[in-house]
């Protein structure tokens, strides 16, 4: 069958997975919808560094299993390709999310404005702690259905990690582009972001244990926890 008639740039912008084309001075030349997110979190010259570092020795292309991760994205694998000496292709492969091994039930959780949560939390974490802090929430985020009690002891023990911290930025915005499957439906994920000069580790356990339990992607740093939340509906 021909393809020669076939426009397949829709395809590629539908796919969550980055591609971008560069020319061969490192300019862009295509991106779709994935990587234009992407460049929100890593520079240009990083990822044409990672193009040429991976790309085959003659024309072709050439996919190699490595682990990259900025920020909330994390990518197992990459093909490099190039047809001409002019032009080169990158695509990077998202890390599968692991499947949550404790099953939701919808019916027991509380619809809940996020914000309102949040902000409690934080002023029962200022009555025992002085730290300055800063607050930059998207108060647009939709009401979802959550597990309160729980979810409270997650702010709880993350707020806690960051008792001695020197200040505080926290920061909660809708991740666009980005969704989790959710028993066979796609649902928005929000991030809720905590940044510090330093931080407690004694109780990450504990903060990974509650955060799986409401099928929260934790992400723990040095400096920083992320907890990426699924608003379902």
């Amino acid at each position: 069958m021909s393809t020669t008639s076939i426009d397949f740039k829709s395809f590629i912008e539908w796919d969550n997975n980055p591609f971008i084309l560069f020319n061969d001075q490192g300019k862009i030349l295509y991106l779709n919808n994935a990587a234009e997110i992407l460049f929100g979190y890593v520079t240009k010259k990083e990822l044409y560094d990672i193009a040429l570092s991976y790309a085959p020795q003659t024309f072709g292309y050439k996919t190699t299993s490595l682990s990259l991760n900025y920020d909330t994205y994390t990518f197992h694998a990459i093909t490099v390709g190039y047809e001409n000496e002019e032009q080169i292709s990158l695509r990077l492969y998202n890390m599968p999310r692991i499947k949550p091994a404790r099953k939701i039930e919808k019916d027991k959780l509380i619809t809940t404005d996020i914000n309102i949560l949040l902000e409690a939390n934080i002023a029962l974490f200022r009555t025992k702690n002085s730290n300055p802090l800063k607050l930059l929430t998207d108060q647009d985020l939709p009401a979802f259905k959550i597990d309160q009690n729980n979810f409270s002891k997650l702010l709880r023990k993350t707020l806690n990690a960051f008792r001695a911290s020197d200040s505080i930025d926290i920061s909660l915005t809708l991740l666009f582009g980005q969704h989790v499957m959710i028993e066979d439906q796609k649902v928005s994920i929000a991030q809720l972001s905590i940044l510090a000069n330093g931080r407690y580790t004694d109780t990450d356990d504990e903060i990974c244990i509650h955060a799986e339990m409401s099928q929260i992607k934790c992400i723990l740093k040095e400096h920083s926890i992320k907890l990426e939340i699924p608003l379902i509906q």
